[in-house]
């Protein structure tokens, strides 16, 4: 249980080999060496289990993956999901079947969702096997950990507090 000892966690999600789909995870790769103590960095795959048992039992939660909803590539939104749920009706949050959206709606149907939930979606150019990340998405990457890295240097300052 990733987040049980934690008191954020930040995931990122994704699959390495399908191009921009591994937005999430890159961007973890980044943030590793510049997080605050007491927070956990770790990647998954987006299987709903596996992302329930990473961000159970934490304080705060970053979940970081790629978004296929019809804008430009390399868009970056930030979504707070503790405060309401996801806009599925308009934004297909994630490029892999079963995932993020389910994961985050059964959390909060368990009453597992962390206080303070943040879901950073980057518009994907392309999810295809075997394809590279494009320039885009590179960006929106170095964008999406440094403002996380930002947040949580904040939410550290504050001692714990969070206004997102």
């Amino acid at each position: 249980m990733a987040g049980r000892n934690a008191r954020t966690v930040v995931v990122g999600i994704g699959n390495l080999d399908r191009g921009d789909d591994a937005a999430g995870r890159l961007a973890v790769r980044r943030l590793r060496t510049m997080l605050p103590p007491g927070t956990l960095a770790c990647e998954q795959d987006g299987e709903v289990t596996s992302l329930l048992a990473a961000i159970e039992s934490a304080a705060s939660a970053y979940l970081i993956d790629a978004c296929v909803s019809g804008a430009p590539a390399g868009t970056v939104r930030r979504l707070d999901v503790a405060a309401s749920p996801l806009p599925l009706d308009t934004l297909s949050l994630s490029s892999h079947g079963l995932g993020l959206a389910e994961a985050v709606e059964l959390a909060r149907a368990l009453g597992l969702l962390p206080p303070c939930c943040i879901v950073y979606a980057i518009e994907a150019a392309s999810v295809e096997p075997g394809g590279g990340v494009s320039p885009e998405v590179s960006a929106a990457v170095a964008e999406t950990a440094e403002r996380i890295r930002r947040e949580l240097s904040d939410e550290s300052l504050a001692g714990g507090r969070t206004d997102a």
